[in-house]
C-alpha cells in the first residue's frame, strides 16, 4: 500500500473543527467576563478573542483548495476553486491519531494548510496518506523554509 502510485482526494474545510474553535472562544469569553478585571480591560480582551477567533475560522473555511493529489512521480498538486491545478511542495505534516495536518507551499499562492478529519475526509484516504507519510525519510520532500 505504501507504494501506491497516487493518492487523490477532494477537500472541504472541517465544519466540526470550526464549531470546536467557536466553542473554545465562547469559553474564553465567559472566563473574561467572570474574571476580576476592570470593564475596559474586559472589553479589550473580549474584542481580541473575537477578532482572533473570527480570523482563524475565516481562514479555515476560506480555503481555496477543492482537491489534492500526491503522485510518487510528480509530487503534490492542488486543484483550486478557480479550476487551476497548481504544483505544491509538502513543507510539513503532523499525524495526530487519525487526523492528518498537511502544510503545502505553492510558488504562486503561498502556504495552504489542510486539516483532514473524520467529517471532511474518508477514513481510507487518511489511512493511506498516513502510511505514505510514514515512509518519508527525515528531510525528504520537506525543504527548509
Amino acid at each position: 500500500m505504501t507504494s501506491a502510485p497516487a493518492i487523490g482526494f477532494e477537500y472541504r474545510p472541517s465544519r466540526r473543527f470550526a464549531q470546536a474553535l467557536a466553542a473554545v472562544a465562547l469559553l474564553g469569553c465567559l472566563s473574561v467576563v467572570l474574571c476580576a478585571l476592570s470593564w475596559w480591560l474586559k472589553g479589550l480582551l473580549l474584542a481580541g478573542v473575537l477578532v482572533a477567533t473570527g480570523g482563524a475560522i475565516g481562514k479555515l473555511l476560506g480555503s481555496p483548495v477543492t482537491a489534492t493529489g500526491w503522485s510518487s512521480d510528480s509530487g503534490w498538486v492542488l486543484h483550486l476553486h478557480s479550476h487551476e491545478d497548481v504544483p505544491a511542495t509538502l513543507a510539513s505534516f503532523r499525524v495526530l491519531g487519525t487526523w492528518v495536518w498537511l502544510r503545502l507551499v505553492t510558488a504562486e499562492h503561498g502556504i495552504h494548510v489542510l486539516l483532514l478529519l473524520p467529517d471532511n475526509s474518508d477514513t481510507d484516504i487518511r489511512r493511506r496518506l498516513r502510511m505514505r507519510l510514514a515512509t518519508l525519510q527525515p528531510g525528504e520532500a520537506l525543504p527548509r523554509l
